[in-house]
């Protein structure tokens, strides 16, 4: 995700520098202007504005680590675009410098809405804060200031219990097809007029073909699950039966595939 977004941005005309843990991944977006940094420090040394695109809250604590953070001086924007949970920014929050400005965006879409431009970005933030850095994120996609500081990681929390929760109700609707003998591509038309057309639009070739070339990885699919049920202060039945799927799928998987593949673990378990 990183990469295609570091691209835009760069396309766009801005001065970009990268830094990533593998470092060998840095190489298209040198070869395309960026600068490499050899750490997260140098990497900020600086810049108007820092981003940080990470695939969980361990992941964000080790890039943000004490040297990082010392780094930071103020009048400088810090800009989480990871699925971490507010938990995670209001501790990031606590750690960083004074007049630094923390904005959390995490994102909806994948690799090829972050190559075109074409993510949905959900920004907790000051109202000034927002103006400040809506141009740069407005490269990215379309961005939504849903609240103040916190408000997008909550968001993001919310919607990806959605994705979650409609992937696993696709996955028990075929199972009941299957039971009810039902034609399968016949119920995959039907269903893409129903409320889960989405889901069945997005997916469809991966359930028809039965290979899940992974574009949201069931990984990250299940750590998203885990942050609904530790964010929740009440009881979500229907987000623990949806981690339950995820987590057996992952169990059953002998790689990451996209978190599509629980329909299949859905389907199996009636065979059972």
């Amino acid at each position: 995700m990183g990469t295609p977004m570091a691209t835009r941005l760069l396309e766009a005309g801005h001065d970009v520098t990268v830094w990533n843990r593998t470092a060998a991944r840095t190489g298209p977006l040198v070869d395309s202007g960026a600068r490499a940094a050899d750490s997260p420090a140098e990497a900020v040394a600086g810049a108007d504005t820092v981003f940080t695109m990470l695939a969980n809250p361990a992941a964000l604590d080790q890039v943000l680590s004490g040297e990082l953070v010392a780094t930071l001086r103020p009048g400088q924007v810090l800009v989480d675009m990871s699925t971490v949970g507010p938990a995670e920014i209001r501790s990031l929050a606590r750690r960083l410098p004074g007049e630094v400005t923390l904005v959390d965006s995490p994102v909806r879409g994948s690799v090829p809405e972050a190559t075109e431009g074409r993510l949905i970005i959900y920004t907790g933030a000051t109202a000034a804060a927002y103006e400040k850095v809506r141009p740069l994120l407005t490269v990215l996609g379309t961005p939504h200031h849903v609240g103040g500081p916190g408000a997008g990681a909550a968001t993001k929390v919310v919607v990806n219990l959605t994705l979650g929760v409609a992937m696993t109700a696709l996955g028990e609707a075929l199972a009941l097809g299957d039971t009810l003998e039902l034609d399968r591509s016949t119920l995959l038309d039907i269903l893409a007029e129903s409320p889960l057309g989405a889901t069945v639009r997005a997916k469809r070739a991966n359930l028809e073909s039965g290979t899940y070339p992974p574009s949201f990885k069931l990984s990250l699919a299940l750590k998203d699950l885990h942050l609904v049920t530790a964010t929740a202060a009440q009881q979500l039945p229907i987000a623990a039966a949806t981690l339950g799927w995820l987590e057996r799928a992952t169990h059953e998987s002998a790689t990451d595939p996209d978190f599509s593949a629980v329909v299949e673990t859905i389907r199996a378990a009636r065979l059972r």
